[in-house]
């Protein structure tokens, strides 16, 4: 193991765990379908759909200029898009829906879990720094508790619970800070995305590795990392761990 290596942070989509894409987007659209016309709001499908969209939108801007827009607001706003006015509790049933079902959960990335062992093994520190979409954190902790590998990890950095996307440094300190690291430089920061992951590592003076086994955002105009691997078996070599 290199001997400067205190700890390594993961991203989680696309990094620990593939992106649901467009089977949670199913699930989702059944569930508000289906809560909709419990309390008495007939929606066609293709609406509500466009709705969604619409909000999903909003978030990848608010995400790209660091606002923080959770599945609260977008319900809001798929709500108002819908032109409704609902009883009282039928909103929250519905951000509650943004969730997935313990038979539909996304699959881990190949080869994560004997990578995290490895880590975890040489003595190191793991955590997890993540931009939360629509689905909150407490479900991703509960994604990673089913398939065995939460307790791998010794803190986590959740911006739906920090207040801050990457690549803001604020949420990289925060991660750094819970995981007990003498230094900036003696972490490093495991991502898919150039912008965000490669960006704020590199940005805090972290070891940056591009992962790209899920997606690979090479067309990404920007920020890169000589580090990169497409599978996690890799990973313990590329820093070092024998």
């Amino acid at each position: 193991m290199s001997p400067s290596l205190e700890a390594v942070t993961f991203d989680f989509w696309n990094t620990l765990v593939v992106d649901g894409g467009g089977t949670a987007r199913d699930d989702r659209l059944d569930a508000w379908i289906g809560i909709l016309e419990d309390a008495g709001f007939a929606t066609e499908r293709s609406v509500l759909d466009k709705a969604m969209a619409s909000s999903w939108d909003r978030f990848v801007t608010a995400w790209q200029s660091g606002e923080q827009y959770t599945r609260v607001e977008a319900a809001v706003d798929i709500v108002e898009a819908l032109g409704y006015t609902l009883p009282a509790g039928v909103h929250e049933a519905l951000v509650s829906s943004f969730t997935y079902s313990t038979s539909n959960y996304p699959a881990l990335t190949d080869g994560i879990a004997d990578c995290l062992r490895v880590l975890k093994g040489a003595g190191l520190r793991l955590g997890i720094i993540c931009d939360v979409g629509m689905t909150p954190s407490s479900v991703l902790r509960d994604i990673l508790e089913h398939f065995g590998v939460l307790g791998f990890f010794d803190h986590w950095s959740f911006s739906d619970e920090v207040g801050y996307y990457k690549p803001s440094a604020l949420i990289f300190e925060h991660a750094l800070s819970g995981l007990g690291v003498s230094a900036a430089a003696r972490a490093a920061h495991v991502g898919d995305l150039r912008r965000t992951d490669v960006a704020g590592a590199l940005g805090m003076g972290m070891t940056a590795v591009r992962y790209t086994g899920a997606f690979d955002d090479s067309a990404y105009d920007g920020v890169d990392t000589p580090l990169v691997v497409s599978s996690h078996l890799d990973l313990p070599a590329v820093l070092g761990i024998a």
